[in-house]
């Protein structure tokens, strides 16, 4: 990664379908899993489970914007899981799954407010994007067995029903962004 590096924390749902997918884009210095938005200090995946802690499974992203932009970057999450659906993504519901960008600087945050703008111009999803927009004050990241879960567990069969969709689409859609 360059000096230029910048991080990002997305919540898509599932912090394994999301670090899968950004793990796969040019520009990616490092993906981790873990939590943000809650009350807690250095809560547990039990904690955060139970849905009553106010932390989001998200994702901590550092990247080179040289090689891919904030936008890019945002335009993929909106794309990749369902910026709708309210404290739910498919079968996982609770607010730990909630679509939130949680932003580190106004320059972010008006990243974010022109992305969902654009998502919505376009009419991407059928519904209103109810994403929320979220200072970042504490990232904690997850256990260890959490990191690379795609990686190190292609054959589990979450895995496969829910994680491979949206590596194909990612494939499908932004195949000029992919790191291959």
């Amino acid at each position: 990664m360059s000096d230029t590096s910048e991080q990002i924390t997305l919540g898509g749902g599932c912090f394994w379908c999301t670090e899968a997918i950004f793990e796969q884009l040019k520009g990616i210095g490092q993906v981790t899993s873990g939590y943000a938005g809650g009350s807690v200090k250095n809560p547990t995946y039990a904690q955060v489970s139970s849905g009553r802690t106010g932390h989001a499974e998200v994702i901590d992203i550092t990247f080179d914007p040289g090689q891919i932009s904030l936008h890019d970057l945002l335009i993929i999450f909106f794309t990749l899981h369902d910026p709708t659906s309210k404290n739910r993504q498919g079968a996982d519901i609770g607010p730990q799954y909630r679509s939130a960008i949680f932003y580190r600087t106004p320059k972010q945050k008006q990243a974010a407010e022109q992305a969902i703008a654009e998502i919505t111009t376009q009419q991407v999803w059928p519904n209103p994007l109810v994403t929320t927009l979220e200072p970042l004050t504490a990232f904690y990241p997850a256990d260890d067995y959490h990191q690379r879960y795609y990686a190190e567990n292609q054959g589990n069969s979450y895995c496969q029903v829910v994680i491979e969709p949206k590596i194909a689409t990612l494939r499908a859609k932004f195949l000029d962004k992919l790191n291959i």
